[in-house]
C-alpha cells in the first residue's frame, strides 16, 4: 500500500494500481515513496513513467533461451 495525499488534501493508502490510475486522472498532488523514505510531489519530483528515454535493449518479459 501506498500513502497518498489527493488534491483536496485527504490523505489515504492504495495499491500500486490504484496509484496509476489516480495519477492518470490527476487526481494526487503527492504520494510517500518508501524506497527513497521521502514524499514525491507531482509536478516537482519525477514520478513512474514520466521523463526520460530509454535508449538500451528491451528487458521487460524477456526469457533468456536455455540450451538442454
Amino acid at each position: 500500500m501506498i500513502r497518498v495525499q489527493y488534491s483536496n488534501d485527504v490523505y489515504d493508502y492504495v495499491p500500486g494500481r490504484i496509484l496509476n490510475q489516480q495519477l492518470a486522472r490527476k487526481n494526487v498532488k503527492r504520494f510517500y515513496r518508501y524506497s527513497e523514505e521521502k514524499w514525491v510531489t507531482i509536478g516537482i519530483d519525477r514520478v513512474r513513467g514520466v521523463g526520460g528515454i530509454y535508449d538500451g535493449p528491451e528487458r521487460r518479459g524477456f526469457q533468456p533461451a536455455f540450451a538442454s
